[in-house]
């Protein structure tokens, strides 16, 4: 009876998200309510909030001080372009495969350098970055050097439904994302994960492999950032390897900083809330550059912590607050 309540609750919660970040926006960017610069945004910002939980994922939850998640967002990007024009394979498949190519490179490059703390991985990333990108440079037979790639295909084409689907798809790609890293760090790896970024000399003490699960948290930050990535170059339709600079894996990481080390709705509402927020100020030119690093000290100076800290909102719990307060009142009458 217990679990058929909590099945009944979960997809009552499930159907209440899906109508208010899915289905209800797309249907207001299909009737041009929200028209197709608005609508860019709000699928930019998604990507970004993509982009925040892999740096969350290795930062906020493992522990470990990455700068080059752009590496592996840049290795997703040009896979889906390559495995989508050169061997026409369809491109959900190519997406999917663009962020398991990013998961092999994590894993190559986490196996000699997550032995490192601290600055000495930190180092380590940016450098493996500025490879990615000096490689992506210079292969100009295959990915076009710095002068970039066209990549044309639903997503970026003038087709009416478009824009509609190029949002769909990388907000359910968001919000399975979140479903299964949740779930993910309520299981055993997940707290084993866990266990480490508090202790590694108790999670050792008591059998935990902290090599092994640091390795873990590094390939599943690799391979969200690969699909994030793999989304961004249908969805802009044109990809060049400084997209993918220092630059971009210190945005990503501010999106972190702000919203709470940890807190994976933290990272997300600071990346809805930052592009968006960059977006509508585009009027001041260069002058709103200067938002980012102005809100960031805010943010250290009064909330070192970030947003929300280490905490999570909790769709769930708040079904059962409205659930529980609509019958206290019944009762109490």
């Amino acid at each position: 009876m217990e679990n058929k309540k909590t099945l009944h609750r979960n997809m009552i919660v499930l159907g209440c998200i899906s109508l208010a970040v899915i289905i209800i926006p797309a249907l207001l960017i299909q009737t041009h309510i929200i028209k197709g610069y608005p609508a860019q945004v709000l699928t930019t910002a998604a990507l970004n909030a993509i982009l925040a939980i892999s740096v969350n994922m290795v930062c906020g939850i493992t522990g470990q001080l990455s700068l080059g998640q752009a590496g592996f967002e840049a290795l997703g990007a040009y896979s889906v372009v390559l495995l989508t024009s050169n061997l026409h394979i369809p491109l959900p498949i190519s997406i999917i495969l663009g962020g398991l190519i990013a998961a092999f490179f994590g894993f190559l490059i986490g196996f000699p350098t997550l032995k490192l703390e601290g600055d000495y991985l930190a180092i380590v990333t940016l450098a493996f970055c500025e490879i990615i990108r000096v490689v992506m440079v210079n292969l100009k037979d295959i990915t076009g050097g710095p002068n970039g790639m066209q990549f044309s295909t639903i997503f970026t084409s003038s087709l009416q439904y478009g824009p509609m689907i190029s949002y769909i798809s990388v907000v359910v790609t968001l919000v399975l994302v979140i479903i299964l890293l949740q779930n993910f760090l309520r299981s055993t790896y997940g707290r084993a994960i866990l266990a480490v970024r508090e202790d590694e000399i108790a999670a050792n003490s008591t059998g935990v492999g902290v090599f092994r699960y640091k390795m873990i948290g590094f390939v599943i930050a690799s391979f969200i950032a690969g699909m994030a990535g793999a989304l961004y170059a249908p969805l802009i339709g044109f990809i060049q390897p400084k997209d993918f600079d220092f630059n971009a894996s210190i945005n990503d990481l501010i999106f972190v900083v702000l919203g709470g080390m940890g807190s994976i709705t933290g990272g997300i509402i600071a990346a809805f809330v930052l592009t968006i927020l960059q977006e509508a100020l585009r009027f001041l030119r260069d002058y709103r550059l200067l938002i980012y690093p102005v809100i960031l000290i805010l943010v250290m100076l009064f909330r070192p912590q970030g947003l929300l800290g280490t905490k999570e909102l909790s769709f769930i719990k708040l079904y059962e607050k409205i659930f529980t307060f609509g019958k206290s009142k019944k009762g109490a009458k």
